[in-house]
């Protein structure tokens, strides 16, 4: 980066599950020209592998070691959109099952594994031309304390579920409702309650409710607001 040239504009979304975080921060990158770190992706990816090695999720020397040499890529895929690739394996389907879901929580409380994943998050955001936006749950408090705009999207619990398990469906998936509604509130409880960088909405967050609101509405929400600071930040140079 140059002298005259401005840090890339970092945005952070975080949210409990199922709140439509993925979709919404694709979406408004899109729509901003900015790089995806799909921050939630990368947990995933530990937890699939931790479980294809045999691991168990709260052995802390094992998922060292495969931090150590996690080979995880993010790149386009064959049916187009940006995909999650493992030792060259696309995975974007395999790490949004229940089982890693539940698993990318429990590696996400280890503390070895989000101090060995912080510097991989900061660098993939600050690497990117323009700006970055970031999703999970604690991007605003921890990863990116000092991020340009900061959202936490929310919702209803049971409209959550709803969505989740809607996706679920289409995929083939073979859960119930009633599945998929117990695994968020166990993860909600979880992530929330963790000592290491529990969710929580940082003190300068936009908060934003989706429960009554459309993606697009979303999406439209969070781009007037990120427009709006990007015009008001001084220029460098």
């Amino acid at each position: 980066m140059s002298g005259g040239e401005a840090p890339a504009f970092i945005v952070a979304i975080d949210g409990p599950a199922g709140a439509g975080k993925s979709t919404v921060s694709r979406l408004v990158a899109e729509r901003l020209g900015f790089a995806l770190v799909d921050t939630g992706a990368i947990y995933r990816s530990v937890a699939l592998a931790a479980s294809r090695a045999g691991l168990a999720f709260d052995d802390d020397d094992g998922l060292a070691a495969i931090l150590g040499s996690l080979p995880l890529e993010f790149g386009p895929r064959a049916g187009g959109g940006q995909g999650v690739f493992l030792a060259g394996e696309d995975v974007s389907d395999a790490i949004r099952a229940p089982a890693i879901s539940l698993g990318a929580s429990a590696v996400s409380a280890r503390p070895v594994v989000r101090a060995g994943l912080l510097e991989l998050q900061r660098k993939l955001a600050r690497g990117a031309p323009t700006g970055a936006v970031l999703e999970g749950r604690d991007i605003g408090t921890v990863v990116f304390p000092d991020a340009d705009a900061k959202f936490f999207l929310t919702g209803d619990a049971e409209v959550r579920a709803e969505r989740r398990f809607a996706e679920l469906k289409a995929k083939g998936a073979d859960v119930t409702f009633e599945q998929v509604l117990a695994d968020q509130r166990k993860r909600d409880k979880d992530d929330s309650e963790r000592p290491i960088a529990p969710l929580k909405p940082a003190h300068d967050s936009v908060l934003v409710d989706s429960t009554p609101l459309s993606k697009d509405e979303v999406v439209d929400q969070i781009v007037a607001e990120v427009k709006a600071r990007m015009a008001a930040r001084p220029r460098r140079g």
